[in-house]
């Protein structure tokens, strides 16, 4: 198998050991799920369901981020809990990708159970030197570790500009560098806030990935790491940064990034409000018709989402369908897996067994299309 290596820039073999350790970067549940979310899970799907189908066995962890910036405000707006908000959007994630099919996760913890280990991670920061206090709050300290900007290959131009669109408040006074980034900080009076040395507060963005990858998965190094091409930078840079810093041990193998959905000609984003949400389309279409109309287009390349889309896809499933069991072309669709995970050749690769009469029920299935399952709509 060969993935594309987003830390080294290029098309790499990928050859894990028996046991493959993933952490794959999940949701902040303030709002329902949308097919940006979709397809970014379902390329990691199909990855852990090739891996599998050679032999080995896969541990994926992917994290809920319960308590952060984003979930805090729409709670307060809204006037719930940000638990509670947290606890049904959730729920909603869960059910929509367990319609989807979707492989079930090693774990899925949440960034509040993992408090306590958060706080000894960011002590270690600390005693390694690379992190300091400043304001009632701890930053990671970017200039005590060589090669912070080395995974997203940007300027610091660059970086700074990135910072400022996603969070990463490079403004802010107590920072020694613009680009340090925070590891805990003070709550604001309505926030939830947790005890430390450091006084009362809660925990940057970037560290509970960081403490939950290597918790869950119980290693300082994992085989690959996953997540939205939007996570690059900051967040990414950020987690290598500090987990590097507090083991001296390389912390990612692999780092493969899902590109952005666009939908009206903007990246589908929470933020911009142009979603697609997988529940509306549940409702009219067979789940196994949204994967494919999300595999129908490669992780690495950005696409935009069109109506149209379904109905393609509803069409590829029923000849699918119609094809009946069978291994045609299965060995075709394993090579196009393993050449970074080329979805688009594998559904062509059965479109074209299909169109010589041949069953195609193996190769559907290392899609994660079980042509045997009965249509369906949520």
């Amino acid at each position: 198998m060969r993935l594309y290596d987003t830390a080294r820039k290029e098309t790499v073999p990928f050859a894990p050991g028996h046991v493959v350790t993933m952490y794959t970067c999940g949701i902040t549940p303030y709002d329902a799920t949308h097919i940006g979310h979709a397809a970014t899970y379902l390329t990691y799907d199909v990855l852990q369901r090739r891996l599998r189908d050679l032999g080995h066995e896969t541990r994926c962890v992917r994290n809920v981020t319960d308590v952060d910036d984003d979930i805090l405000t729409k709670a307060r707006e809204i006037g719930v809990h940000y638990l509670d908000l947290a606890a049904g959007e959730t729920a909603r994630f869960d059910s929509d990708m367990k319609s989807l099919g979707l492989l079930e996760c090693w774990s899925e913890p949440r960034a509040t159970s993992a408090i306590a280990d958060i706080r000894k991670f960011i002590g270690k920061v600390l005693d390694r030197g690379h992190a300091y206090e400043s304001g009632g709050a701890v930053y990671f300290d970017i200039n005590s570790y060589d090669g912070f900007g080395d995974l997203s290959g940007m300027s610091r131009t660059e970086m700074l500009a990135t910072a400022s669109e996603r969070g990463g408040n490079p403004d802010d006074p107590n920072k020694r560098d613009p680009l340090d980034f925070v590891l805990w900080q003070p709550s604001l009076p309505d926030e939830p806030a947790w005890g430390s040395f450091w006084g009362p507060g809660r925990p940057g963005w970037h560290i509970e990935c960081s403490t939950l990858a290597m918790r869950d998965l119980n290693t300082s190094t994992i085989d690959l790491h996953g997540g939205g091409s939007d996570l690059i930078f900051p967040h990414h840079e950020c987690e290598r940064a500090q987990s590097e810093a507090a083991t001296g041990q390389v912390f990612v193998r692999h780092w493969m990034h899902q590109a952005m959905v666009c939908y009206e000609g903007e990246k589908m984003s929470k933020s911009l409000g142009n979603l697609v949400f997988v529940s509306e389309l549940l409702k009219d279409w067979d789940p196994r018709a949204i994967r494919l109309a999300t595999l129908g287009h490669h992780y690495r390349h950005s696409w935009e989402w069109e109506d149209e889309l379904m109905d393609v896809a509803s069409e590829r499933l029923e000849r699918w369908q119609g094809a009946g069991d069978g291994d045609g072309k299965v060995d075709e669709v394993r090579a196009a897996l393993d050449d970074d995970l080329d979805t688009v050749a594998a559904t062509e690769a059965i479109d074209l067994a299909v169109s010589k009469g041949l069953g195609v029920s193996e190769a559907a299935m290392l899609l994660g299309v079980d042509l045997a399952q009965e249509a369906e709509t949520v």
